[in-house]
């Protein structure tokens, strides 16, 4: 249920903090005070987007804050915590902050949210009937949508759209595969060549890397053997050869540190370097010793070099791409080879298409018995307004087959609802045989009726009853009212008899202020409804009579 809603700086509300009881509360004003401000406020929070044209003009900002009591709305609860929104137990706190700039903000007991996840909860929590809910009816797609919700078909439906679309892929993957049977061989034919070819190579990256370094070594194996060879006599093999001048000196200090200790530290440094350059020498030895001078394995290395530069070449990659190449070519090869068969997919179409079958006809079992329902209580509720004898009905059309494919993404039928206003009438669609008058009070029918199975908590009702009046706007009045005993209902209304049945009652007003005009909400006692019934009654001049009359209809 709605507790507290806190506008600021929305449209032409500047500070606005709203506390909500449970039962029917009506919202009345003039025209142009902005009754529906505080729908557009609550909309705004439970995720409809917005711009900065809902920023009161000269604010930064626009914020509204929604709180909500969880205690009838476990899958709520459990929603939050799996979306780690959770807050107080039993409470829901929404925030929507709109900048001067049109960037918003969304936030859910504290915690940044996204617009989806703002949806997600509102539908947990407040149904918002507009006034112009009555054309929405007139869409084949919102009767549908209607139906499934008043018999709680949901995940049915998605169950079912879910399975429609995997058969429906599996389909077209079949005729894509035989339109184009002739391309598929072609190019099954060429893959296979190419991975013959690619896989002749027998190419591999730590191949490659050491293949090149063969390579480089092969090449300058002469440079190499001179520098090493170099190396050696000027260590250690020429007739003045670094280590034995070495030697020499170490020698000679040797000889002379009795005499001054000072060329110990000398020695110390000329040891440790003896010990390196024979060291360095004994490795050029080595070297040269496992050094290769063989030209047939050079011409070896520059063959394999070019054949796999040849491979890259010819399949526009480099060396080091081939394998990767080899390895999709092969995947695609894998894929055509089952493509070709077509056995498992033939397979798997079907069983798709038993699932698809299997779903759809099951929401198709409890669309027919919730229409049935529905048809029977709105028939009754349009006796009560002004339509005796009318009937109401929900027709389901089995969708014909084509090319193959039987039903659609919703399901085996399509929904339509008729009417026959008056008795005597046969039911048609309802778009060609009500009257506005009659639209919007079957759609206040049918939105009642569905509300009275639907487990939100707070419905909100924006103008609804636009078209109707006298005693039907009484019987509208009442029908809220009823429905106001069971959940948190909201009514923005222009009728008296309407108003009239509120359990609470508040008053839209529009005032200059500071140079601008700002929307104010009074909360009206019993005197000062008989005022605002008296004004919607008798329009300027409100007279005794028309007070006395108020009275009554807030007596009756």
């Amino acid at each position: 249920m709605l507790l507290t809603l806190n506008i600021r700086d929305f449209v032409i509300v500047d500070r606005l903090a709203l506390e909500f009881q449970p039962g029917f509360t009506v919202l009345t004003g003039e025209t142009g005070a902005g009754k529906s401000i505080l729908i557009d406020a609550l909309s705004l929070v439970l995720g409809e987007r917005a711009d900065a044209g809902v920023v009161r003009a000269g604010a930064e900002r626009a914020e509204i804050e929604a709180e909500f009591d969880l205690g009838e709305l476990p899958q709520l609860e459990a929603w939050l915590a799996e979306n780690e929104l959770s807050g107080d137990p039993g409470m829901c706190l929404m925030r929507r902050v709109v900048d001067a700039g049109g960037r918003s903000r969304a936030f859910v007991n504290g915690r940044s949210a996204t617009l989806q996840q703002l949806r997600e909860a509102g539908e947990f929590l407040v149904d918002i009937h507009g006034q112009h809910a009555h054309q929405s009816l007139l869409k084949t797609s919102a009767q549908r949508d209607l139906l499934d919700a008043y018999a709680g078909l949901g995940r049915q439906a998605r169950e079912t759209a879910a399975a429609w679309k995997e058969w429906q892929a599996l389909r077209r993957a079949r005729l894509e595969r035989e339109k184009n049977a002739a391309a598929y061989a072609e190019e099954l034919e060429r893959l296979e060549w190419q991975e013959k070819e690619l896989a002749a190579l027998n190419f591999s990256i730590p191949e490659w890397e050491e293949l090149q370094a063969e390579h480089g070594r092969l090449t300058h194996a002469a440079s190499l053997m001179e520098g090493a060879q170099y190396g050696l006599e000027t260590l250690s093999e020429a007739d003045a050869a670094c280590l034995a001048q070495v030697n020499g000196v170490i020698a000679r200090l040797n000889n002379l540190v009795e005499h001054d200790a000072g060329l110990k530290e000398v020695l110390e440094l000329l040891e440790p370097a003896e010990v390196q350059l024979r060291e360095a020498a004994y490795g050029l030895r080595h070297y040269l010793q496992r050094l290769d001078l063989d030209p047939g394995r050079l011409s070896q290395c520059e063959q394999r070099l070019a054949d796999v530069h040849d491979a890259a070449r010819k399949y526009r990659a480099s060396p080091e791409q081939l394998p990767d190449l080899l390895a999709e070519k092969q995947a695609r090869l894998d894929q055509l080879r089952g493509a070709e068969s077509g056995g498992g997919d033939a397979q798997r179409e079907q069983a798709a298409q038993a699932r698809y079958l299997d779903a759809a006809g099951r929401l198709s079992a409890a669309r027919r018995e919730a229409a049935l329902e529905l048809g029977e209580k709105v028939s009754a509720t349009m006796q009560t307004l002004a339509m005796t004898g009318g009937r109401f009905e929900v027709a389901l059309t089995a969708i014909a087959s084509q090319e193959g494919a039987t039903g659609s993404a919703h399901g085996l039928e399509e929904i339509e609802f008729l009417v026959g206003a008056h008795g005597g009438l046969q039911p048609k669609p309802l778009a060609k045989v009500a009257s506005g008058g009659e639209l919007s009070r079957i759609s206040l029918a049918i939105q009642v009726i569905a509300s009275k199975v639907s487990r939100v908590p707070t419905l909100i009702f924006d103008e609804v009853d636009v078209g109707i009046g006298g005693g039907v706007a009484e019987i509208v009045g009442q029908l809220l009212k009823q429905l106001g005993a069971e959940r948190q209902v909201l009514c923005v209304t222009h009728l008296p008899q309407v108003a009239a049945q509120g359990n609470h009652h508040w008053q839209v007003s529009k005032s200059a202020a500071g140079g601008s005009v700002v929307s104010r909400i009074q909360v009206l006692d019993q005197v000062a409804r008989i005022e605002e019934i008296a004004r919607m009654l008798g329009g300027v001049d409100i007279t005794e009579t028309t007070r006395k009359h108020a009275a009554e209809m807030l007596g009756a």
